[in-house]
């Protein structure tokens, strides 16, 4: 705990014994207790270039998105699975722990309620938002249109930290201002605010911080990643589809009984659908600016360097850049923090690059920890746009047995080469996303699309590591992160990572909030192929589907579905636009929250975790699912628990469910 004393005002008696008192409130960590005129806050407000120090301060709290060790979207769902004891850092054994059952309310795994975790500790970027909005004023040598924009930026930040610890705890306190140093101990220990409460105050911020933040970055090349306008409305949009959904929307009588000393009860136990048309109009709001700004990702080369590239490939390139080519016109946030090292790193199979360049020791740089379970194989679409087990074309029974990829493939599997039926005439966001045997790898040094890395998997072969520290366990690895421009050293074990800033929003993950607000407000409505009405959740699907190479909702389901009217009633249509997200979204960080939101990881997150025998040698034995881990999610698994030392000093603080 961070406190600042002013002792000139303090008898040192009374500054020790005040001390003493707030050190025992283990429960006041997040809460800043700061009194007037402490010299080092005016020094970092005396001039512009210490105030923007200050400004960058708030932003280091941000968490750091895609970092397996940090961010608990990465490493605590069932999107990844590692080689078990996983040795790395103690924060990486902590975001494993979740995934594996073992959170607690001793010691909560990725306690960023108490901790900095990866750097990040919410609250105290909280305190430090609040001192920079309460002295950006007072700064000499700045224009007031300057100012208002940094204290836009802070508030926004602000709502964000706010928005975060949302997401993990529920209900938690509201840090409108720091307090200052006279503040009593019993007003120390404050409450949680109910959920309504919290989204109300996030809402307020974000529209407060729209009015003063610029609508695009002028100076590029010092400024990128700073917060502008159409960040903070789609976050807004973010917020306010969270909202409506069923975790924090009445969706469970389990939290419902939840209150405080005071008797206030912390979550609503009545869905509201009026939340749904507030979250379409954020979006639309969100989606009208950002439509100025950015467009869905295409790759517009004919080649790289001198090779001519096949429109599949094309295809390929333009889904895995738009989320690794750095502030591609699809991002419309991206946190600068985040760099994209350790996914690359992790993403990337050992051995992929010895095949073609046999001089270079490159791939002792890679790890390929990262590995998505066969259920995540599965989830991707078919080549029609439809579910395995939804087209009728698809072969779903033999899904599991061998088959040949013929030269008509080869853009997508070694021709030639025996795996499984499940790797067949997928969808291409599945060869976008996803590294496996028999398929085929482009980039990496190698860009001619006829003649790609080959992935073998199977015992003493390339993908096998020598040691467990690099060991995949599934047989598949998110291909998706890592930059195709990323290539070994020539000789050496050099690995020279074109690195990129994490993207926190993009705009095909606006698109598909949008779809979600409008069938959960409206239903079904609209042409099923169209891709310019926006009142329309097809709208949003097709522009999506449609850059991913696959056909508009109306084509796939009336031509290929089994149940051809799937798409027509607002329940099935809600699975789709779900599994839409899921698969479009999918190792950036949202399946996580999403499946949370919206009440499902109970289902999704009770399943088996299975991956190949990847410690066999023939097709027969390799191709075994093998059951890595059953998985146990239980209702208290919703939200975080609040440590347990916290709720003993503040008596005012009130445990989640279950703990």
């Amino acid at each position: 705990m961070q406190i600042f004393i002013n002792h000139a005002n303090l008898p040192v008696v009374q500054t020790v014994l005040f001390i003493i008192s707030l050190c025992t409130l283990n429960a006041c960590d997040y809460l800043d207790v700061v009194p007037d005129n402490i010299p080092t806050i005016e020094e970092n407000f005396n001039m512009r270039v210490s105030a923007e120090r200050y400004l960058f301060t708030c932003y280091r709290h941000l968490p750091l998105h895609g970092d397996i060790s940090s961010d608990p979207a990465i490493s605590s769902g069932d999107e990844y699975w590692y080689l078990y004891p996983y040795i790395t850092t103690t924060s990486a054994n902590a975001a494993t722990s979740i995934a594996r059952g073992l959170q607690n309310a001793t010691s909560p795994h990725l306690d960023f309620w108490n901790v900095s975790v990866g750097g990040s500790n919410p609250f105290q970027g909280i305190r430090d938002c609040n001192i920079f909005m309460e002295n950006i004023g007072r700064v000499p040598d700045m224009e007031e249109d300057e100012k208002k924009r940094w204290s836009a930026e802070a508030k926004f930040l602000k709502a964000y930290y706010h928005f975060w610890l949302l997401r993990m705890y529920g209900p938690i306190p509201l840090v409108k201002e720091n307090l200052p140093v006279s503040t009593g101990v019993n007003d120390v220990k404050v409450y949680r605010q109910p959920v309504d409460d919290c989204v109300e105050y996030i809402v307020q911020l974000l529209d407060e911080a729209a009015l003063d933040l610029p609508e695009r970055i002028d100076f590029e090349a010092t400024e990128l990643g700073r917060i502008t306008q159409p960040i903070c409305l789609s976050l807004k949009a973010l917020v306010l589809v969270t909202a409506a959904s069923p975790l924090f929307n009445g969706g469970s009588t389990d939290y419902a009984n939840i209150a405080d000393n005071r008797g206030v009860r912390l979550f609503n136990s009545t869905p509201n659908p009026d939340k749904w048309i507030q979250a379409v109009e954020a979006c639309a709001q969100a989606t009208t600016l950002c439509d100025l700004h950015f467009k869905l990702y295409t790759f517009q080369g004919g080649n790289i360097g001198q090779t001519a590239l096949s429109d599949s490939t094309k295809i390929l390139i333009a889904i895995r850049n738009a989320v690794t080519e750095k502030w591609n016109g699809e991002v419309i946030w991206a946190n600068t923090q985040s760099t994209g090292t350790s996914p690359q790193y992790n993403a990337t199979p050992p051995g992929v690059m010895l095949s073609k360049v046999p001089g270079s020791l490159g791939n002792q740089q890679t790890l390929g920890k990262y590995s998505p379970p066969i259920k995540i194989a599965e989830m991707f679409y078919t080549r029609n746009g439809l579910p395995i087990d939804e087209d009728k074309t698809w072969d779903y029974g033999g899904r599991f047995n061998f088959r040949t990829a013929i030269d008509a493939e080869r853009y997508y599997l070694q021709s030639g080469y025996t795996t499984i039926g499940l790797h067949f005439d997928r969808e291409p966001r599945f060869y976008a996303a996803l590294a496996f045997d028999g398929g085929l790898w482009f980039g990496q040094g190698v860009h001619d699309d006829k003649d790609q890395y080959l992935i073998q998997c199977k015992a003493e072969q390339l993908q096998i590591p020598a040691t467990t520290a690099r060991t995949n366990v599934t047989g598949y690895w998110p291909k998706k992160l890592v930059n195709h421009d990323s290539q070994p050293a020539q000789t050496g074990n050099g690995y020279n990572l074109k690195l990129y800033p994490w993207p926190v929003i993009r705009l095909a993950d606006l698109y598909l909030l949008y779809a979600e607000a409008l069938n959960e407000a409206y239903g079904p409505q609209g042409d099923p192929n169209a891709t310019d009405d926006k009142t329309s959740p097809y709208t949003w699907l097709n522009k999506v589907r449609i850059r991913a190479g696959i056909p508009t909702i109306g084509e796939t389901w009336d031509n290929y579905a089994i149940n051809p009217n799937k798409y027509k009633q607002q329940g099935t249509l809600r699975e789709i636009i779900q599994r839409e997200r899921l698969i479009e979204l999918a190792f950036e960080g949202h399946r996580f929250w999403d499946l949370r939101r919206w009440r499902l990881a109970h289902i999704e997150l009770n399943k088996p975790v299975t991956g190949w025998d990847y410690q066999q040698k023939s097709n027969e034995y390799y191709y075994r699912q093998k059951v890595l881990y059953n998985q146990s999610f239980m209702i208290r698994d919703y939200f975080w628990p609040v440590r347990e030392s916290e709720l003993l000093v503040n008596r005012n603080l009130v445990q989640n469910y279950g703990y």
